[in-house]
């Protein structure tokens, strides 16, 4: 593993302890995980046993049934790899600012996977204040470590894309997998859960599993083969089409770490697949100038992220009138007048996902029906938030601010727009059949009562 992808916490050299811990919280998977293999390497060094710990925050931001569900199906494959390599696997419930520091007190060293939003980071410099031993971090869920491609915020793809294209080859091939003798033979851990016996019912209820669609290392790979075998060819012509049924659907496991984004380039590459040039632009350019966004930007879910030219204009048509409005609750239910707009809500609360090209449609209609950008910005999130499976991602708001302009550019001025590029059901409708998707949401609708 290159040391790029390695970042050290504190400040401490102290390893005398008797087991070297993981706290395992953004990368939930077992294979191709590079925080797990640098905590096996050091624990093979030191000759002591590894212990692998996940904190259950029922605090979660807008965490709820739903995302939970989903995340603790890929924590069932990482329980059951671990056992079948003779590591420990310990789950807690609470606060990781409280649990790790009491977790690690006997520990040599604490490596976890690197979080990029501002309570993740927040969450790591805390802790990293109460550890008495090296706490390290490396980034295992971007095939080029953030400051590696670049040491600011980029304006665009179009700035962000050679930077980070440029270390591509050398980091998409960047894992040593690590060979540790059995050694989980630890004392108990007071205070651990079996992931069996996890109490569910203290967790936000109002959003609904989706019983179709399942987390975990396994079902990201076996999606992936299908994607690769069925749909790549057809992703670059297709991608934009909600009927299509082509893309890969591995956002929700890369979101929650069940799959490694440089596994997955790789075996899109080596598929020869005509699509693979667009399907890479997707997964490395577009993927990781998100996490670039919310690393670089406190401000990543707010009007002031946005770039000074979209301020600029939506301030000076914050007074156009608005011919209609909708509440919050309206949106929630997919009430309002326009049917596709509805559909792709109805998607969204459903099924946990929408197609990426009805979201851009999605979000910059709620620029028409609120009082201001902010109410927009603020309704997207929350919406997003609670009801994809890919929800509270870098991506996330990187795609919400992109429908008011980041990572965008100035386009012909309208009311309520200003220069923001604008988007009407004209659009849909010479794009795809934009009423067969509706009947196609409509049905499901139907089916899931």
């Amino acid at each position: 593993m290159r040391a790029d992808r390695a970042h050290k916490l504190n400040k401490s050299n102290d390893r005398r302890g008797n087991f070297v811990l993981y706290w395992m919280q953004a990368s939930q998977r077992t294979e191709e995980n590079h925080a797990l293999e640098l905590a096996k390497q050091e624990a093979k060094e030191l000759d002591v046993p590894l212990a692998v710990l996940f904190v259950l925050n029922a605090n979660y931001p807008s965490g709820n049934l739903r995302s939970f569900s989903f995340m603790f199906d890929g924590l069932r494959d990482v329980k059951s790899e671990l056992e079948e390599q003779g590591i420990r696997f310990v789950i807690f419930k609470g606060d990781p600012v409280d649990i790790v520091p009491k977790v690690s007190k006997r520990c040599a060293l604490v490596v976890t996977d690197v979080g990029y939003l501002r309570h993740q980071i927040d969450w790591r410099k805390r802790i990293a204040e109460k550890l008495e031993c090296p706490f390290l971090s490396v980034e295992s869920n971007v095939v080029v470590p953030v400051r590696t491609a670049s040491c600011k915020e980029e304006y665009s793809a179009a700035t962000f894309r050679k930077k980070v294209m440029k270390h591509f080859a050398e980091f998409v091939n960047d894992f040593e997998a690590v060979e540790l003798r059995s050694r989980a033979s630890l004392a108990e851990f007071e205070g651990a859960t079996g992931i069996e016996d996890v109490d569910l019912s203290d967790l936000d209820q109002s959003v609904s599993v989706v019983s179709d669609f399942h987390g975990g290392q396994k079902e990201a790979k076996r999606r992936l083969e299908v994607f690769l075998s069925k749909n790549l060819d057809r992703f670059e012509e297709e991608r934009n089409d909600p009927n299509s049924g082509c893309l890969s659907e591995m956002s929700p496991f890369l979101h929650f770490g069940h799959i490694s984004p440089s596994y997955i380039a790789r075996r899109v590459i080596d598929s020869c697949s005509k699509g693979k040039n667009a399907y890479i632009e997707e997964l490395v350019v577009r993927r990781e100038l998100g996490v670039n966004f919310v690393f670089y930007n406190s401000k990543y879910d707010s009007f002031e992220a946005l770039p000074q030219w979209a301020q600029k204009t939506l301030n000076e048509h914050r007074k156009d009138k608005r011919v209609r409005s909708f509440s919050l609750s309206e949106l929630e239910s997919g009430k309002t007048d326009d049917p596709y707009w509805n559909a792709a809500q109805k998607e969204m609360s459903l099924t946990g996902k929408m197609h990426g090209y009805m979201r851009m449609y999605w979000g910059k209609k709620l620029l028409e029906w609120s009082s201001d950008p902010e109410s927009a910005i603020c309704s997207a999130i929350y919406l997003n938030d609670k009801y994809e499976l890919d929800g509270r991602d870098p991506n996330g708001y990187a795609g919400i601010l992109w429908c008011f302009g980041k990572h965008d550019r100035a386009w012909s001025e309208r009311e309520i727009y200003g220069k923001v590029r604008y988007m009407n059901s004209n659009g849909l409708k010479r794009k795809f059949d934009i009423d067969s998707y509706v009947k196609r949401i409509d049905n499901l609708s139907f089916d899931r009562k």
